[in-house]
């Protein structure tokens, strides 16, 4: 089952890099993320009622659930496509992947959770992988010059999805499950944003455009329904340190995707950051590689 919510996590969000993009434009970014998780809060409540699977909650838990709305569900998202307008595609990617070393460092202060050198070097190998996978648009950024605010912002959106994770943790060790927690936290998720739009004066406008619909449809349904759920169960059973992994292998499947779909050509370096990327995903699943097994000893 761990397996199976981690190649669904990695699956799931790899696609939803595609569909991103789609959001940026004519509405608003806060807009555009109050539409995501008002549908995706309306679809998750309705589907935990309907299936019986609403626990029982304290007025403690709804606190933390208030905050796990913000970091999880509202701000991070505002943060990221903010950053989304002027930042490439692949320094996105690589910033993101930092969440990796976030929780580690995070698990660390909150939960008292010494993390293994295995995370460590996973995590670097991660974050020098992508960034050799991406070397192209990283480069290009470099000539046209560092938005250093936007780099900011995804920053802390990176840091708020950590913060998110840690709160998941504490949902776990009182026995709330994802679907519970979820739930909550998407409609306090989106009751943020909307009292955001009203002190903003964002207007609640729309895009007529079939990729617009699409897309909202697909991150809200699938990205932040589906996804998240098979996120934080991933959460619940391996850890926040190693569950963040998976930020690192999703733009490894949408540069698939583009590869199909837009013709994306591989390098000799991209290949290279694929390997590293892979060999960190090894240390992080505990998978041994036949140059990491001790030989046996002799009789």
């Amino acid at each position: 089952m761990t397996q199976f919510l981690y190649l669904s996590t990695v699956l799931i969000w790899g696609t939803t890099w595609i569909a991103i993009p789609f959001q940026l434009g004519e509405v608003a970014i806060l807009t555009s993320v109050f539409y995501r998780f008002a549908l995706a809060a309306a679809i998750m409540l309705s589907l935990v009622l309907v299936s019986g699977r609403l626990q029982t909650t304290s007025k403690q838990d709804h606190g933390f659930m208030v905050l796990h709305g913000m970091c999880l569900f509202s701000l991070n998202f505002v943060c990221v496509y903010t950053a989304g307008l002027t930042v490439s595609s692949g320094l996105l990617a690589v910033i993101f992947s930092s969440s990796t070393l976030f929780n580690a460092i995070n698990n660390r202060i909150f939960w008292g959770e010494k993390p293994t050198p295995a995370v460590f070097a996973a995590g670097i190998l991660g974050i020098i992988g992508l960034s050799l996978m991406f070397w192209p648009e990283l480069a290009e950024d470099s000539n046209k010059g560092v938005d250093l605010g936007s780099i900011g912002f995804a920053f802390l959106g990176t840091f708020l999805f950590s913060l998110g994770n840690m709160i998941s943790v504490r949902h776990n060790k009182k026995g709330l499950k994802p679907f519970t927690s979820s739930a909550y936290a998407m409609v306090y998720g989106t009751l943020f944003l909307a009292g955001l739009l009203l002190i903003t004066n964002t207007p609640l406008t729309w895009d007529s455009r079939p990729q617009y619909l699409g897309g909202l449809f697909y991150l809200a349904i699938i990205g932040s329904v589906a996804g998240f759920t098979a996120y934080l169960s991933l959460v619940a059973r391996i850890g926040a340190s190693k569950a963040a992994y998976a930020t690192v292998l999703f733009p490894v499947v949408a540069l698939a995707l583009s590869t199909v779909f837009e013709g994306y050509a591989w390098s000799l370096s991209s290949l290279s950051g694929l390997v590293l990327v892979l060999l960190g995903n090894g240390l992080i699943l505990g998978i041994k590689l036949p140059f990491m097994r001790r030989p046996k000893a002799s009789v």
